[in-house]
């Protein structure tokens, strides 16, 4: 059979029951797992043996939903985490430790930015945080004989600026060093980072893929596709012994297509136990098989608003890439050419006090610290999501302090827009 359209891996994909075993995916709600002998656990915990003994580090049904969105991103291996916090973490300290570098697009999530800026540095990692829109020159010019990643968001949250993939990833592999990639946005129905380059791609599951608000969560696939052994002196977590896996080299034993979710799931999820609960595995599962059904509609709808909005003279400006106007419009038609997502970001006039007052008047559209949801909700990044950074990070982050972020639904898109229409007019 050829390879498999987007929409039958959304509902087919990562798991096949045999006969007479359930439909769906079975809720496997146990923390441990029964062994015959010691033996047989020993394997595991050597790593000689696929299974499972505690999930904390991995629960089939986890494993089962972690192989749909491997599938959908076309990666070879992927896992789950908590949330999309701990999958943006957990990619890049797979392969960064004490003393290492990181070169990130500064136009990303304000919990992201933080988490390099602040708690890493902490760890004695530093990032250097470059414009999506700099030249390859400047691009090139931020990394160090310390560099161990590069990432970036597909669409950033919530400036929508497009990553120009290519660009990115090109340089990450002149300098050696893997391109990991955030693909909340668009998802794999609009957008496959692997194909255009990303080595590691990641998610906040908690997002469009689960889509109706029902869970937290995260999930990190592997393309499979970087030679750490290439690099082995950049990458001594892959390409050494480990110590505490009685000297397993991931590199060599588990290949490129195993190695890094292999040493993330045995090392970091062992350690840190980051684990997403079967109970939203199966919950994101659900959402999963109407993914590429919902993200038409929420492309449509934010389509709609957008051009609504940009006809507004109390709106001093409009971000959505899916506009002709737009400055990430050609990137957009190049990475995402049946659309983004569902989110608009714009800026009222009469900045922060402006926005608060808007959206008070608004019916529909929910204030929400939350975004990619089936039912409509907005906020003021400045005081909420990004409210840890100074005006000056907002301003480089491309996040004035009058924005305000609008999340389409899936409502009809009539009703959207006369909602924003009586905001407007009270």
């Amino acid at each position: 059979m050829s390879e498999q359209k987007i929409g039958t891996k959304c509902v087919q994909a990562g798991y096949t029951p045999g006969n007479g075993e359930p439909r769906q995916i079975p809720i496997y709600q146990s923390t441990t797992f029964k062994y015959d002998t010691s033996e047989d656990m020993g394997k595991l915990f050597d790593l000689e043996a696929s299974g499972y003994f505690y999930s904390r580090l991995q629960n089939p049904t986890n494993d089962y939903v972690a192989a749909k969105i491997a599938a959908l991103e076309g990666g070879t291996a992927g896992m789950l985490t908590s949330s999309g916090q701990a999958a943006n973490f957990f990619s890049l300290f797979n392969v960064c430790e004490n003393g290492g570098h990181i070169v990130s697009s500064s136009t990303i999530y304000g919990g992201t930015f933080n988490l390099m800026a602040v708690t890493m540095a902490k760890m004695g990692i530093e990032t250097t945080f470059i414009s999506p829109d700099c030249t390859e020159e400047e691009l090139n010019a931020a990394f160090r004989p310390n560099t161990k990643a590069v990432f970036g968001e597909t669409i950033a949250n919530p400036a929508l600026t497009v990553l120009d993939i290519e660009k990115f990833a090109k340089a990450a592999h002149a300098h050696g060093v893997p391109l990991i990639i955030d693909n909340t946005f668009p998802t794999p129905v609009n957008c496959r980072p692997i194909e255009w380059g990303a080595d590691i791609v990641t998610h906040s599951t908690t997002k469009y893929m689960d889509g109706h608000g029902s869970g937290v969560g995260g999930a990190i696939v592997d393309s499979g596709k970087f030679n750490w052994l290439q690099y082995a002196d950049k990458f001594p977590g892959l390409c050494t012994p480990d110590d505490s896996y009685h000297g397993i080299v991931y590199a060599e034993k588990f290949g490129l297509g195993g190695a890094f979710i292999t040493k993330c799931t045995a090392q970091l999820m062992r350690d840190l136990g980051s684990i997403q609960s079967p109970q939203n595995a199966y919950l994101l599962n659900l959402g999963l098989e109407s993914l590429h059904v919902r993200m038409a509609k929420h492309v449509e709808n934010g389509q709609a608003v957008a051009e609504f909005l940009s006809s507004r003279e109390e709106v001093n400006a409009v971000s959505f890439p899916g506009l002709p106007g737009d400055k990430y419009y050609s990137l957009a038609q190049k990475y995402l050419p049946k659309g983004g997502c569902g989110v608009v970001s714009f800026e009222l006039k009469g900045g922060r006090t402006a926005a608060e007052a808007f959206m008070k008047k608004l019916k529909l559209a929910a204030i929400e610290t939350h975004v990619a949801d089936a039912r409509t909700c907005c906020l003021n990044p400045a005081t909420s999501t990004h409210r840890q950074m100074t005006d000056e990070q907002l301003a480089a982050a491309g996040i004035p302090a009058g924005l305000i972020r609008i999340s389409c639904g899936l409502e009809d898109k009539e009703d959207l827009i006369a909602d924003l229409k009586q905001a407007f007019e009270g």
